[in-house]
């Protein structure tokens, strides 16, 4: 059941909080490398001669490589802070990328050895910036609200980066596409970690134990489930450059890759403009299932118009199942743990899209063009019955609360506004893994 949002719980009360749109277009401006990085290997590979099955596999091993990154950056993050970690990521991977730019794919070991390096240290952006908003905005509702916000906004970079690549492309060409794109990269994080908030964020205590955010079940079933929808995002990658070949324009894949963040975007617009009653976890379930259903029709590839219109529909419960996803993850990680919980978020999609990548890839050269985009209802189902059968395990109702308390203090983040955000994190978050200590949460009501 939803209702209506009211005037003062919209996006632009968010967007007016101190600090807020800064870190929200930061991090976004700083996450473009990663979120192209797929579409702009792809296209680079490409225009140098390589084959489908040459750029699915770099792709994978950027895609594994940021897997591997991502939990190990967000539990440096969690430990450190974020200026110390983010911001030498940022550099150490644009140089990874840089050197791809400049040495090609003639020598495949140095091609991979580039890759592996951008994709290990993408910085872990996302998660740092759903651990900022709770100390950024205060109560619990207006944080549950960002996170809508964090993935309409995810969409827009969906839509334009892909465009902006394809200018950059058009303009000079692959190679400086690459460069020009992960500059951006790194001022967009030089832009977050030099904000208050980021500068003053501290972790809450946690459990030392080897395991991290993965000791909670109800965190690995969420995971499992996202791990096959990267995998459908994957093989759409892939399939969507064959569709523009097989159509002799390769401007069309833009336009494929943006009608399907534009369909994203206008779906988490409806998303956050409401109040959701229930439980997060049972709603996710509907909208995984909804986002499968929307990927089927892709399989029909029609002519470029009418598949502009497929990807954008197919795009539609995206966003709102990535902010139901991190409502969930709210709810399931343990106490400490919260970059390295989003982080893991992160890195199931990044496995998933690189397996997703590399059967694609083969599965278009053998047997064509709706195979690849077969390989995303696949996956698409499968993420959905992961859901179904873990139930039991991610439940659906809050456990007794634990008296716990937010960590972190943005500036700006005084007075009524900090008190109830105190008050909200000390009476609602809780771990659902039976550790009784400080932590994070910005509680459990959807």
């Amino acid at each position: 059941m939803a209702t209506e949002a009211g005037a003062n719980g919209g996006y632009l009360d968010i967007l007016k909080a101190p600090h807020a749109a800064r870190l929200l277009a930061g991090t976004l401006v700083g996450r473009l490398p990663n979120g192209t990085g797929p579409i702009a290997i792809t296209v680079f590979t490409r225009a140098e001669g390589g084959s489908y099955s040459l750029a699915g596999g770099l792709i994978a091993a950027y895609g594994l490589a940021t897997a591997v990154g991502q939990p190990l950056l967000g539990r440096a993050v969690d430990v450190k802070g974020q200026p110390r970690v983010q911001l030498p990521a940022a550099l150490i991977s644009a140089l990874g990328m840089a050197a791809l730019a400049v040495t090609g794919i003639g020598n495949l070991l140095l091609a991979y050895a580039a890759v592996l390096v951008a994709g290990l240290f993408t910085p872990p952006l996302e998660g740092g910036l759903r651990a900022l908003w709770p100390s950024v905005l205060g109560r619990e509702d207006r944080v549950h609200r960002a996170y809508a916000l964090d993935a309409v906004a995810q969409e827009v970079m969906f839509t334009v980066g892909p465009l902006l690549l394809t200018l950059l492309v058009s303009l000079w060409s692959p190679a400086a596409a690459l460069v020009v794109i992960n500059l951006l990269g790194v001022l967009g994080a030089l832009s977050v970690v030099l904000s208050e908030p980021s500068r003053s964020w501290r972790s809450a205590p946690r459990e030392a134990h080897w395991l991290g955010a993965l000791r909670s079940r109800g965190l690995l079933a969420l995971l499992a489930s996202f791990f096959f929808v990267g995998l459908a995002l994957g093989s759409i990658t892939v399939a969507g450059v064959a569709y523009a070949d097989d159509r002799g324009n390769e401007a069309v894949y833009g336009w494929l890759m943006a009608a399907l963040g534009l369909g994203a975007l206008i779906g988490g617009v409806f998303y956050g403009a409401r109040q959701w009653a229930g439980a997060p976890e049972r709603r996710l379930r509907v909208l995984v299932l909804l986002l499968a259903l929307g990927y089927l029709p892709l399989v029909l590839v029609p002519g470029p118009a009418a598949m502009t219109a497929l990807a954008a529909l197919s795009g539609v419960f995206l966003a709102p199942a990535l902010a139901c996803a991190f409502l969930v993850v709210d709810r399931h990680a343990p106490a400490g743990t919260v970059t390295e919980a989003f982080s893991w978020l992160v890195t199931t999609f990044g496995v998933g899209a690189a397996l997703g990548s590399a059967v694609s890839g083969p599965v278009v050269e053998l047997t064509g063009t709706p195979a690849g985009f077969a390989v995303a209802g696949v996956g698409g189902f499968v993420a959905f019955l992961v859901l179904a059968a873990t139930g039991r395990v991610l439940g659906g109702d809050p456990p007794a609360p634990r008296v716990r308390h937010a960590a972190g203090g943005g500036a700006g983040n005084t007075g009524p506004d900090a008190v109830q955000a105190e008050n909200n994190t000390r009476s609602s978050e809780n771990d659902r893994n039976g550790v009784v200590e400080p932590g994070f949460s910005t509680g459990h009501q959807a």
